[in-house]
């Protein structure tokens, strides 16, 4: 099983940038895809970022994608994002997650099976 806490969310205004963090324990050497996924009242659960630890290969949401960056250390292990010129709509829960295997270029929320607390993420407008 794998433990994972996040940190790094709060409050800030549109244009803004903010650094989610993400630390992993356990036996976390299967899980070898990481993500960002967000949640907000209004939508349910959705892929913001992941990557492929193996190799760096990263995929991101059409929505953030110029605008966050999606990081590893791997001596660390941990995960980051870089989130700038944010906009209201990325408001949200932020959740680190893991799977095994190479990760699914279309974010599937359900591929990942250990998940993270959350961290809260609001942009003003």
């Amino acid at each position: 099983q794998v433990q994972l806490t996040e940190s790094g969310g709060g409050s800030v205004q549109a244009g803004g940038s903010l650094r989610l963090s993400c630390t992993a324990s356990g036996f976390t050497d299967s899980r070898t895809c990481l993500g960002w996924f967000r949640q907000s009242p209004t939508k349910g659960r959705e892929g913001v970022a992941t990557i492929y630890t193996r190799f760096g290969i990263t995929y991101y949401a059409d929505s953030v994608k110029g605008r966050f960056t999606i990081s590893q250390d791997n001596a660390k292990k941990s995960l980051s994002l870089q989130m700038s010129r944010l906009v209201p709509e990325d408001s949200g829960v932020y959740y680190c997650a893991a799977a095994p295997g190479r990760c699914n270029p279309f974010l599937r929320v359900s591929d990942y099976d250990d998940w993270g607390q959350g961290t809260q993420v609001i942009v003003s407008s």
